[in-house]
């Protein structure tokens, strides 16, 4: 037995980058030992060790889901009731009608729900668990593979520990904020991925309720309007099969970009430690929020945000412009409605940027208004079916410098006659491979005469 309590608890982590956490709440007790006493220090570590328990995959997604329904909780979240259930049923029911005069995209609703936020957590996490995970792999292998060599020798066994020890601190972010989206959500497709079962369009009421307040409309106008863009949202994601991959695939390209460099992690926790009372749960808990361990974006981790900002912009820019056409003549309401959702949609909210600031994933279409203008131009000046033509492959997409100037895309373009089957695959085999492309029997991938 020493005089000295602290040693009989050596920091197990000495000597890697979590070293200074666990330093700095044991060295706030008596020798630097770690908490077991009463102060809150124990349940610090308590929390810590349920979210390392034994899981499949890189994250304790059963230990996020429970920390973010405790933080949905923390607020009423009543379950909507059967007049709510009917009064989206309804409103998703004449959106579908008005939408049918503005795109040629048919419906691609098959039920439709209202959602407390806990359910929006439940009806979602599958689609979570595809964009977060590879970010949350990368993270986890990335550090404890990229450890030096001494550290490695240091932490001998508890390598493997290290990877749990990041895989449970991103499951509490990831739980935090994933809790704080489901408190602003409005709809299952509102923030531009189909998060939600495909086919499904749901509507968070408790959310949609507080959005209203803020507004000098009627509830049913922006039951109605969300319906509107839920039911646009719908239409696109089921009507272009590659749009989810594409999506999707540009998370997992930020992923792959993800570079660990453990010893710049080692310098930011001392940094950020200091001054912070470790005794003060609140505090270290801040620290994890803050995105304590999100390393710097590397090059091609920003061109794969930068793509998947255009594509979100694009998304949600048709889906403003075919809901403006939808309402132009039947909702007074929309003009005002249309201006509340994109100044949202724009900045974001608190949630949004905690969870940008957690996973590293910006979620908020910058360029909508640009993207809105894009989509209008091009119909006013070829049709609904050019503009909605655009979506038939990925190639055929705007770019970021089609944003810079919207009005210029395809200025040329007017309404197409109509063409037969083979003239339009002539006409999209063109459009795919470029001014060089021709029908010649000089080409290589012409057949023989």
């Amino acid at each position: 037995m020493t005089d000295n309590p602290g040693d009989d608890q050596p920091n197990p982590f000495k000597g890697t980058p979590f070293e200074q956490i666990f330093g700095a709440l044991g060295g706030a007790f008596p020798g630097g030992a770690f908490p077991g006493g009463p102060g809150g220090g124990m349940a610090f570590f308590q929390q810590l060790q349920s979210l390392m328990q034994p899981h499949d995959g890189p994250l304790n997604w059963t230990a996020a889901a429970d920390m973010a329904r405790k933080s949905v909780a923390q607020e009423p979240d009543p379950s909507p009731s059967q007049r709510d259930q009917d009064r989206v049923a309804d409103a998703v029911r004449l959106a579908d009608h008005w939408l049918d005069t503005a795109t040629g995209f048919p419906s691609g609703i098959g039920t439709t729900a209202a959602w407390s936020r806990a359910e929006w957590l439940v009806e979602t996490q599958p689609v979570w668990q595809v964009l977060v995970e590879p970010v949350a792999a990368r993270s986890v292998t990335g550090l404890s593979s990229g450890l030096p060599e001494e550290m490695k020798a240091a932490a001998g066994p508890l390598v493997g520990l290290i990877g749990q020890a990041v895989g449970g601190m991103m499951a509490m972010q990831i739980g935090q904020g994933l809790g704080a989206l489901a408190g602003e959500v409005l709809t299952a497709s509102d923030i531009g991925l189909p998060l939600g079962a495909p086919g499904k369009a749901a509507l968070v009421m408790t959310n949609v309720r507080a959005f209203a307040e803020g507004l000098d409309v009627t509830e049913d106008d922006v039951v109605l309007y969300l319906a509107l863009r839920e039911a646009a949202h719908q239409r696109l994601f089921a009507h272009v099969p590659w749009l989810r991959e594409h999506l999707i695939g540009s998370v997992t390209d930020y992923a792959r970009g993800l570079e660990i460099n453990a010893q710049q992690i080692q310098d930011r926790v001392q940094e950020q430690l200091r001054g912070i009372d470790p005794t003060n749960l609140e505090a270290m808990q801040g620290l994890l929020e803050g995105g304590m361990f999100d390393p710097p974006q590397t090059e091609a981790q920003t061109a794969a945000l930068s793509r998947l900002e255009i594509a979100l912009a694009l998304v949600e820019g048709w889906v403003d412009e075919v809901v403006g056409q939808a309402t132009a003549e039947r909702m007074p309401a929309a003009a005002k409605l249309r201006e509340a959702v994109r100044r949202r949609r724009a900045a974001g909210g608190p949630a949004e940027q905690t969870f940008a600031a957690l996973v590293g994933l910006e979620l908020r279409p910058r360029r909508l208004r640009d993207a809105s203008t894009l989509w209008g131009g091009l119909r006013a000046r070829s049709g609904q079916e050019a503009r909605d033509g655009v979506w038939m492959h990925p190639d055929l997409l705007p770019t970021a410098s089609d944003l810079d100037d919207p009005l210029s895309f395809r200025a040329d373009a007017t309404a197409p006659e109509s063409l037969s089957e083979d003239e339009f695959d002539a006409e999209l085999r063109k459009l795919l491979d470029g001014p060089e492309s021709s029908d010649s029997p000089d080409t290589p991938d012409s057949p023989a005469e």
